[in-house]
């Protein structure tokens, strides 16, 4: 099969489009014909990408990539609920290799039925983007109707789900993001959009019961100000070997696949409910041009059938 591998850990240079072993699925898993497949810049520089589970060094070269749409071409034993042809998306494990291929493997309970209002390029930026929005902002801090909630990074894959989620709990949503994205975040939900470039937001902002973070550094720093008492953040951008305050480590957490919860997502969008956002597509062939690439809003998806 064909596959965009990465030579070099971190190094965008050593990324090339060649054949690649085709992967088998095993037990509880599915192989995936690759339709479409989301490139997520910094997973060149995970521990993930590099490393073993167990912490041992990982081979190399590895295929990136690990939120998909496709379809079944393969079940493995055990699975009995997917058959050869369902359309599905989903995300794998991070410590195998992933999507930016044109077969792919994940276990059965990483996949759910694709959307059927979107095509397989809009699917594929969808589940990593829209799991993180989920358990960051329902699961971890328990959003609820009525309170306030600051997004910082309101125009990423993350944040354009996070803004809409937050919106259907029935929460006041306050955004950063560009000039140029302010109307799209106050078109998706929110109900004030700050420039961040002109507007330093804990000048401004008060009182909020949740802050949900995607961008880190400073920005992460300046957040806890903003809390009421008793408010909670939670953050996807503080690693665990940057976290060492106890808040910020109780504050991070990385996304992990939900089958239940993917399927919930697909019933959204196909209602209405939820926009699917993509900022720029590429052929998988130029996969090395699409990590350069620094869309407007929302996230670099990579065509790899059609």
């Amino acid at each position: 099969m064909k596959a965009l591998r990465l030579h070099v850990r971190s190094d965008p240079g050593s990324f090339i489009y060649e054949e690649a072993p085709r992967p088998e699925p095993g037990e509880g898993e599915v192989l995936i014909r690759v339709h479409a497949v989301a490139v997520t810049p910094t997973e060149r520089a995970w521990a993930p990408t590099s490393t073993t589970r167990s912490g041992e060094p990982r081979a190399f070269p590895v295929i990136l990539g690990h939120e998909f749409s496709g379809e079944i071409s393969a079940v493995g034993p055990g699975v009995s609920d997917l058959r050869k042809g369902d359309p599905v998306f989903g995300m794998n494990d991070w410590f195998r290799d992933g999507a930016q291929a044109e077969y792919c493997v994940a276990r059965a309970a990483e996949v759910a039925p694709k959307p059927r209002s979107v095509d397989h390029v809009l699917a594929a930026a969808t589940p990593i983007s829209a799991l993180t929005a989920w358990q960051g902002l329902i699961d971890h801090a328990h959003l609820a109707a009525g309170q306030r909630v600051l997004i910082h990074g309101a125009s990423g894959g993350v944040g354009l789900f996070a803004v809409q989620l937050a919106r259907r709990c029935g929460a006041r949503v306050v955004a950063t993001a560009s000039a140029s994205n302010l109307e799209l975040v106050r078109g998706l939900g929110a109900e004030e959009a700050l420039d961040y470039h002109t507007i330093r937001f804990d000048e401004v902002v008060r009182n909020v019961d949740v802050v949900f973070d995607t961008v880190g550094g400073e920005t992460l720093a300046r957040s806890w100000s903003v809390l009421k008492p008793g408010g909670k953040l939670v953050t996807i951008a503080a690693s665990e070997e940057q976290a060492r305050p106890e808040r910020v480590r109780e504050a991070f957490f990385i996304v992990e696949a939900n089958r239940t919860q993917l399927a919930e997502v697909a019933s959204l969008i196909d209602a209405g409910e939820l926009r699917v956002l993509v900022g720029a597509v590429f052929p998988l062939a130029e996969g090395r041009q699409a990590y350069e690439c620094k869309p407007v809003h929302g996230k670099v998806v990579l065509r790899v059938v059609g």
